[in-house]
């Protein structure tokens, strides 16, 4: 008995004549009628009579289809899973994101991803920017989102986006009347500011250092969400990432340009020494057209 012979003896059962079942497995009907003599041959019972040129199926075929029919199904299965291996990949996804993006883009292109995949399951998770660098270079993620001052020796990555910072106010600051916020504004104000290995804090430093400019800090954080919580509470004021300040308008946090222009750059990151999946390559895709809607 072999799988050739009980795929052959399923046609014929299911189509209900030997030569609906020759065209279903594209053979000949000679082929069909040998195929089913072999597996009665091996099985030890007939399957089949043979009345006026047909092949009507016995007690015994029936009974045997039954149990025929169990196995094929896990074959169709493992035929479907190929398949989504072929086009997609492994039928899971992992990722790992800063917060400013896994609180907002990235569940936007996860749910647009999931209209077009629902039976891929993806993992997010939200973690500091050198967390995700270290959870993707140990291939434990496929996929990374993190803030650019993240060592990129040894992972495959590509630029992801930059945005112009914004000054978060409490709701109704001083500085809420203007249209715009200067460096020369932010002197002695009280200020809060993001984690000292942050790029962008870095940048809106060499600026207010250039102008002589010192904010009084009387709150850290490494998080631009978590910076504009603080802001809503009336803590301070502070630049941050506008990718992390959805929501905090309708509760009344105010927001102006803040002038030059310091911006907050992302990078996607891969997993090293792995070539991208399409799967993994179909998800980017819809990263992209999530940033591209900002």
């Amino acid at each position: 008995m072999n799988y050739r012979q009980l795929e052959t003896f399923r046609a014929v059962m299911l189509s209900g004549s030997a030569s609906r079942a020759a065209e279903l497995l594209d053979i000949t009907q000679p082929a069909v009628s040998r195929t089913i003599a072999e597996l009665e041959k091996g099985v030890g019972f007939v399957l089949f009579e043979r009345i006026k040129g047909r092949l009507v199926p016995t007690p015994e075929a029936q009974m045997l289809l039954n149990e025929v029919e169990k196995s094929f199904v896990g074959l169709d299965r493992i035929r479907a899973e190929a398949a989504r291996i072929r086009d997609f990949g492994a039928g899971s996804l992992r990722i790992a994101s800063l917060a400013a993006l896994g609180a907002t883009l990235v569940p936007r292109a996860i749910y647009k991803f999931h209209q077009k995949q629902p039976e891929i399951a993806v993992n997010l998770q939200i973690h500091a920017s050198s967390v995700v660098r270290e959870l993707v270079s140990t291939g434990g993620f496929d996929i990374g989102l993190a803030a650019d001052e993240v060592d990129l020796t040894g992972l495959e990555h590509q630029a992801f986006a930059s945005v112009r910072a914004v000054c978060a106010l409490p709701p109704g600051h001083a500085l809420a009347s203007k249209s715009a916020i200067s460096p020369k504004d932010l002197n002695g104000v009280r200020f809060i500011a993001l984690a000292p290995e942050d790029r962008a804090r870095r940048r809106l430093d060499a600026i207010l250092q250039a102008e002589g400019v010192v904010p009084k800090i009387i709150a850290e954080t490494p998080s631009s969400g978590t910076l504009c919580a603080l802001a809503l509470s009336g803590v301070g004021i502070g630049i941050t990432n506008p990718a992390a300040a959805e929501g905090f308008a309708i509760r009344g946090l105010e927001f102006r340009p803040f002038e030059p222009a310091v911006y907050f750059k992302s990078i996607l990151l891969f997993r090293p020494d792995s070539q991208k999946t399409r799967l993994v390559k179909s998800f980017v895709a819809e990263l992209m057209r999530a940033r591209s809607a900002e």
